[in-house]
């Protein structure tokens, strides 16, 4: 641990056990002026009594950021626009949150003056790079403590027997120590029994946003999104800022089982973690906004992009939010999005979704080229000389093997002669 001195130091707070410990132990290492910075994405009732909580276990001040909106508009809708998925599952609800995190807490510890950010993140996690990646790009003069990285706590029930010990108040139990994220994109699940992958979620006991596919209603349900350019707009013909859609959906989406994910995925640190995730409304956007692309976007177009998605995915994944390649990438994406207007409506039962219907005035998807009824804007003969064209390419190929193997078995008829060998 570095014998280094600061006079202020802002806190990443979010009330759980490990900042709850790290104030305590920020002081008593640093003897520094701690301020405690709560960003909310939408946690809801995880920011209540929170301002009290961090003043009464020895911070000098107390910040909530409200950050939500920059939330959705700044990382949520973009990641969405790019279809970008981590490893085609995780739609990056934690990722999404962090850059945005990054930049209250710069913004926070230069109107304070303080001399360093401190964060929670483990040194085995990935949220350790993506915080310190954000604080790096904005403000590299701060310096960046990791308590996790340097204390003598090497457990979360160490972290529980510390915070014990000097009397910190905790939410939880050491029964119920699951690792958590929450905000308005997702919750995460971590640690306690599916750390064995051989054990079965206990659903029924973790979800908070969702129920599961046996608690769904047996009956169907339905919901329409609306989308321009890309960005969801309206829910059943019914206007709503970002935030608001998205928590409307989340509820839709929740009652039907919507956006459960049990995986294991690769970590940046280079292990595999697993991890239960609830994504409703998330995963009803997702899917909604693909269906729309599918009509709206050539073929090109739509392929080189879901090309570009997987990058985009690992950019926000690893941390490099604050990065050119990353500014390149959304220049590109919002030009694709410029005709992606439209209303999808899906059927939700049970975890599935099945699309309704999909309308646009950008469509591509001519009725008059595609069906098998009689028609007169295309001439099937045409399609001759295309093929022929087209398999040009095959066809000198297999002329020159032709040749080739023709050129081979002759000789190979040819040799007992030519050697001088009579049968």
């Amino acid at each position: 641990m570095t014998n280094k001195t600061y006079d202020k130091i802002v806190l990443a707070y979010s009330g759980g056990l490990d900042t709850s410990v790290i104030i305590h132990w920020l002081k008593e290492h640093y003897g520094s002026e701690i301020i405690a910075v709560t960003a909310n994405v939408g946690q809801e009732d995880e920011l209540i009594g929170l301002e009290e909580k961090a003043l009464k276990t020895g911070a000098s001040k107390f910040y909530l950021a409200e950050i939500e909106e920059s939330f959705v508009y700044d990382s949520i809708f973009p990641t969405l626009k790019a279809g970008a998925i981590y490893e085609n599952k995780y739609l990056l609800g934690t990722a999404t949150a962090r850059p945005i995190i990054s930049k209250a807490l710069v913004d926070i510890a230069k109107q304070e003056g303080a001399d360093a950010i401190c964060h929670g993140c483990t040194g085995k996690g990935n949220d350790q790079v993506r915080f310190e990646m954000g604080i790096k790009a904005l403000a590299p003069e701060l310096d960046i403590i990791a308590p996790w990285r340097s204390w003598d706590i090497t457990s979360r029930e160490e972290a529980i027997d510390y915070a014990e010990k000097h009397q910190i108040p905790l939410k939880i139990s050491r029964e119920t120590n699951y690792s958590k994220d929450k905000n308005l994109w997702h919750l995460s699940h971590e640690g306690l029994d599916l750390e064995n992958p051989m054990n079965e979620p206990k659903y029924d006991d973790i979800l908070e946003m969702s129920v599961s596919p046996e608690q769904a209603p047996d009956e169907a349900g339905y919901v329409s999104i609306t989308f321009e350019e890309g960005i969801p707009v309206a829910v059943d013909g019914q206007e709503m800022d970002g935030v608001s859609l998205i928590k409307t959906l989340n509820t839709i989406g929740g009652e039907h089982a919507i956006g459960i994910l049990d995986m294991i995925e690769n970590r940046l640190v280079g292990m595999k973690s697993r991890g239960v995730y609830e994504t409703p409304g998330g995963t009803l956007l997702y899917f909604a906004h693909e269906q729309l692309e599918m009509i709206t976007l050539d073929k090109e177009t739509l392929q080189h992009k879901q090309e570009i998605a997987q990058t985009y995915a690992k950019l926000i994944y690893n941390g490099q939010y604050f990065t050119p390649l990353k500014q390149a990438l959304d220049a590109f994406v919002d030009e694709t999005q410029k005709t992606v207007s439209g209303t999808v409506k899906l059927k939700v039962y049970k975890g599935n979704m099945i699309v309704s219907s999909v309308e646009s005035p950008y469509s591509l998807y001519s009725e008059a080229f595609a069906t098998f009824d009689e028609d007169d804007v295309y001439n099937q003969g045409d399609a001759e000389g295309f093929i022929n064209l087209y398999g040009l390419s095959s066809v000198i190929q297999a002329e020159m093997k032709q040749k080739m193997t023709f050129g081979k078995v002759a000789n190979e008829t040819a040799a007992p002669i030519q050697s001088g060998i009579h049968l």
